[in-house]
């Protein structure tokens, strides 16, 4: 991959994207992750308005800490960024005592979580005339469907979505982003535990590539590992279980006839 090429592309290609659209600029969620952090900065780089949002529910200090550090860190570097920090925590409490007890299980929740925040960020993007930008990448977009339907999967757009999870790793090195930032485990920070994306999805990152990748290209299965042949069934089962994610919403086409 060209990294300063493909960087310059999507800036470029983001401009383009708010300049047709008729809006001012970018509306990002930042979490502390690597995908927000590079996606965040290739929206500062077309020297547009950007608005970050840190929306903590019940997020752990490392991922406050990190979020914290990249806002610093871009802001330093480009003076059209503003941050707006708001906590959604008690929005999370209301609908915990407003839910009945029985759909508040773990995953009902998380995505919840997601849910407040995307409302938030359409809230603050429909007040500035801004684009709500997506931070997922190719794995987790195209390949597991590792997102929240109409949660940080709602977007307007996603300049990142074309890239494998190694190749936003390279871009952030290239712009720069913080050390812990490109080293930290990558977490969807959705859970009270804290757990992390790998423990949610029982693979690395760099495995899914490798069976994102085997199955657009199928070769040999027979010559697999019993860890491959455990990644590509990992990823089969995420992909055709999250495909509903993945497609535009089915309609109902009515023929002729009956109209």
């Amino acid at each position: 991959m060209q990294i300063a090429k493909v960087i310059d592309y999507i800036v470029n290609w983001l401009s383009e994207y708010c300049n047709n659209a008729g809006m001012r600029g970018f509306v990002i969620g930042v979490s502390g992750g690597i995908d927000s952090a590079v996606t965040s900065t290739l929206c500062a780089k077309t020297a547009k308005p950007v608005i970050l949002l840190n929306l903590p529910i019940y997020q752990a200090a490392e991922q406050l800490s990190l979020a914290e550090q990249h806002i610093k860190w871009l802001q330093q570097k480009y003076k059209q960024v503003r941050v707006i920090k708001m906590n959604l925590t008690p929005v999370l409490r209301v609908l915990e005592k407003t839910f009945p007890t029985e759909i508040q299980e773990g995953l009902t929740m998380a995505n919840t979580r997601s849910r407040v925040r995307m409302l938030t960020l359409y809230a603050v993007s429909s007040h500035h005339k801004m684009l709500v930008v997506g931070t997922g990448n190719k794995v987790e977009d195209f390949g597991v469907g590792f997102f929240a339907k109409y949660g940080d999967g709602g977007v307007d757009i996603s300049p990142i979505a074309d890239l494998l999870k190694s190749e936003v790793h390279a871009i952030g090195q290239e712009l720069g982003i913080i050390k812990d930032i490109l080293d930290a485990t990558p977490t969807d920070g959705l859970w009270l535990d804290n757990r992390t994306d790998e423990s949610q999805i029982g693979a690395t990152y760099a495995e899914l590539e490798w069976a994102m990748q085997f199955d657009s290209h199928p070769e040999n299965e027979a010559q697999l590992s019993t860890r491959q042949e455990e990644i590509l069934r990992i990823y089969r089962q995420f992909h055709n279980a999250n495909r509903h994610k993945m497609v535009p919403v089915p309609i109902c086409r009515i023929p002729d006839a009956l109209k």
